[in-house]
């Protein structure tokens, strides 16, 4: 036996003989105070479980209430813009505001992330809480549910249907709020060619016989998850050891483990529609979802989200490769995620986290102003573990080349567990976008939306392919708060960082890893062992200052209706925002046939494009939640949801800070250079400062004399507050620019449950793009 499984099985021996000492009661209550995990519980929240469905509160918002909303959210047509023209075109749409990306605990992790030891958890959150959530707490206009398809059982599957019926149904003729169904299709490629990543799959029914019999799932990393649930849930099963006031708890997981393994495969050679009910269905690339989804024939959405997310996507992932393999997928996927509590998406800087040399290695790059590689600074900790070792300053920079070369060399994300026993505060800020809003972690910039819509594949040069995408925004929350943005506190509640409560917890967990001691060298891809890691395979704990409270997506509908908003989705007359209700209208003026288009429209020109813009900042909002939503929910159900704090929104907006226009000319040829072609902030207008909102206009002059085709979109961006994980890893630097410390934002105990991580932030929308071609 190893010295490293020797000390592993000793703590287990201990952790046992500890847990029959707390199950006989002989504990002293000093004990219990000192983890707070075994506080007494008496709100009990622990009872309910994701296998036990819930019923959505039988009332629904008053009709004043909705009335005020609606008449809010119109274009005025009496405004005057800053030519001092009046705005006279139609102005029959109102914007819509809900949440595409909708997890509850009957998604794996959002039930993981329940489990007592949890720091801010409170139990389950099933279904019935979204629907509550975003018609009392959020106060939304609509919302998708999307669990996880990996870990759907057929029955949660019919519940979940199940319960977006009874919310519809509470909901009425005149809707105080729409619910819709999906599911997520969470792929992860183990290296670049083959990840896709992760996908929403929306549907507009929510009728048994117009929708899919079971949710598709992701094949490769995802199945395999599944199938290995069994050898997880024996934690939990030690857990439930330790902690047995939630015993329950604990068992309904490891039940719901069996459940999931226990359900067969189905035959992946017979079409979808003839497979039976109770099997598990799962594919491995977007074109076999795209052609299963086609066989059933019902109308659907397909987004991508995430896109960027270093956390699970490869090195060296790029669109390109997606746009030249997946031929379905441009014209399949016509909305994006470009923000959402896991982080921003949008943007491209033109770093990379390796590169590959003439020879075709891979190599580590430099660090640059706005990017620290991590590879760079694997060499730099194993430098100062040299150092301090008391080996001469040759040896250790030896040894610094050959920890960046190991870690390069590593195809997935786990390259920093080439460094034995890493902790976060030894990366600093290593592989974060520096200049960039609310990222997401380990930032893949050639995954970002713009990126994607800069690429046109030539395979076929007489219909290239390219991305033409609509924008929306969500929280992707695992709690069921749907639409969770509207304040910026309750970090532990708004925002998916979560961790350990306690250091007994964080003890329990190193324990069950089988971890490499620390040391001054770095470990070849060869000896790095992420199965045998645990938790500790990914960079989880850097990872919690990256989760926000997430954003929002924003419809201009023809009325409050569902078909209203899925026709606008379809269309692509859709926005996000980071969380904040901020109205936006962005439309071109000169468009040839129809004089004006909206945001999401695509057109041809032989003229100079002319565009104007239009935002008005989001309501501040008030403490506390308005009286008629504390009458129609129990003191019990508002206190788990909310904790006290719903939407509330006074008289008073933001005002709009500027607008920022972003320009992107597609490629003309496989071999044009992108970087050059997306021009962020291309034009930028500083606005008065007025609570009336902010009106421009602008015309791209060069369009005709460039002789190419462009698209366009915009960014209204509010006064600055202070923004729930604003600073990320709250990072230090020195004069010369380097970073020196950092403040990592943690999920777990070692940051206060009262502490937001406040920094000062301007919370933005994103319109959708109007796309341009040029007509000759």
């Amino acid at each position: 036996m190893t010295k490293t499984r020797g000390a592993v099985v000793l703590a287990m021996l201990l952790l046992l003989v500890m847990a029959v000492w707390l199950f006989s009661g002989k504990a002293p209550d000093s004990f219990y105070r000192v983890l707070p995990a075994y506080s007494p519980d008496p709100e009990q929240w622990w009872r309910e479980t994701p296998l036990t469905p819930q019923q959505v509160t039988q009332q629904r918002l008053p009709a004043a209430v909705i009335n005020a909303r609606d008449e809010s959210r119109f274009k005025e047509t009496t405004a005057e813009n800053t030519a001092g023209n009046q705005l006279t075109e139609d102005s029959a749409k109102q914007i819509l505001f809900g949440d595409t990306h909708v997890h509850t605990t009957n998604s794996a992790d959002a039930f993981m992330y329940s489990l007592p030891v949890i720091h801010g958890a409170v139990g389950a959150f099933p279904p019935a809480y979204a629907c509550d959530y975003a018609r009392f707490v959020s106060q939304l206009d609509f919302y998708f549910l999307t669990d996880h398809a990996e870990s759907f059982t057929p029955q949660q599957w019919r519940e979940s249907i199940e319960s977006v019926q009874q919310c519809n149904r509470q909901a009425g003729d005149s809707p105080d709020l729409m619910a819709f169904i999906g599911w997520e299709w969470t792929q992860v490629g183990a290296t670049a060619d083959k990840h896709y990543g992760h996908h929403n799959v929306l549907f507009q029914s929510d009728a048994f016989d117009q929708l899919p019999k079971r949710p598709i799932a992701a094949g490769g990393a995802g199945v395999s998850t599944i199938a290995t649930r069994s050898e997880e849930s024996k934690q939990p099963g030690i857990l439930k050891l330790l902690d047995p006031r939630r015993q329950g708890y604990y068992a309904a997981y490891n039940k719901w483990v069996e459940l999931m393994a226990a359900t067969p495969p189905c035959d992946p050679g017979a079409p979808t529609t003839e497979l039976p009910l109770d099997c598990f269905e799962s594919v491995s690339t977007p074109d076999e979802l795209i052609g299963r989804l086609r066989q059933w024939g019902f109308d659907h959405l397909l987004i991508p989200h995430g896109t960027s997310w270093g956390f699970y996507t490869p090195p060296g992932a790029t669109w390109r490769h997606q746009l030249h393999k997946s031929k379905l997928s441009a014209q399949a996927t016509q909305l994006i995620e470009v923000y959402s509590g896991h982080g921003n998406s949008e943007v491209f800087r033109d770093f990379a986290s390796r590169k590959r040399d003439e020879q075709g290695q891979w190599t580590c790059p430099e660090p640059q102003e706005n990017y620290l590689p991590s590879c760079w600074q694997a060499g730099n900790i194993i430098q100062q573990r040299c150092l301090a070792e008391g080996q001469t300053a040759e040896e250790c920079q030896q040894r610094a080349v050959r920890a960046r070369h190991n870690f390069v060399q590593v195809d997935t994300i786990h390259g920093f567990m080439t460094v034995p026993d890493s902790q976060p505060e030894e990366w600093l800020d290593a592989g974060q976008a520096r200049d960039v809003f609310l990222p997401a972690f380990n930032y893949r910039p050639r995954k970002s939306a713009q990126y994607g819509l800069a690429l046109q594949d030539f395979t076929e040069p007489q219909s290239p392919r390219r991305f033409r995408w609509g924008f929306v925004a969500s929280t992707d929350t695992h709690s069921a708060r749907a639409g969770h943005g509207f304040k910026q506190s309750q970090r532990l509640t708004t925002t998916d960082s979560n961790g350990v409560a306690d250091p007994f917890w964080a003890s329990v967990n190193r324990a069950t890893a089988d971890l490499p001691a620390a040391g001054a060298h770095s470990l070849s891809p060869e000896e790095i062992e992420p199965l045998k890691a645990g938790i500790f395979a990914s960079e989880f704990e850097r990872t919690t200052s990256f989760m926000s409270s997430g954003g929002i997506a924003a419809v201009h509908a023809e009325g409050r209706s569902r078909s209203a908003v899925w026709d606008a989705l379809k269309r692509r007359e859709v926005y996000g925002t980071s969380g904040h209700r901020i109205l936006l209208w962005f439309d071109l003026l000169n468009a040839p046939e129809q004089g004006t288009l909206p945001m999401g429209s695509e057109t041809s020109l032989a003229q100079n494009p002319r565009f104007r813009v239009s935002a008005k900042g989001s309501f501040k909002q008030l403490p506390g939640c308005p009286d008629y939503v504390v009458t129609a929910l129990s003191k019990r159900r508002l206190k788990r949801m909310a904790d006290g704090e719903c939407y509330n929104p006074s008289d008073q907006r933001y005002r709009i800070d500027r607008i920022e226009v972003v320009r992107i000319r597609p490629q003309m040829s496989a071999e044009e250079s992108v970087p050059p072609l997306i021009e962020d902030q291309w034009q930028v207008f500083e606005c008065e400062p007025d609570q009336s909102g902010c009106t421009v206009e602008f015309t791209d002059e060069s369009f005709t004399d460039s002789q190419r085709s462009a698209l366009y979109y915009v960014r209204a961006i509010e006064e600055p507050v202070g923004t729930v994980n604003g600073g990320n890893l709250r990072a230090s630097f020195d004069q010369q620019g380097q970073a020196v410390s950092t403040e990592p934002c943690y999920g777990d105990y070692r940051t206060s449950a009262n502490d937001d991580c406040l920094s000062p932030l301007g919370q933005r929308a994103w319109s959708s793009p109007i796309y341009v071609d040029y007509r000759r």
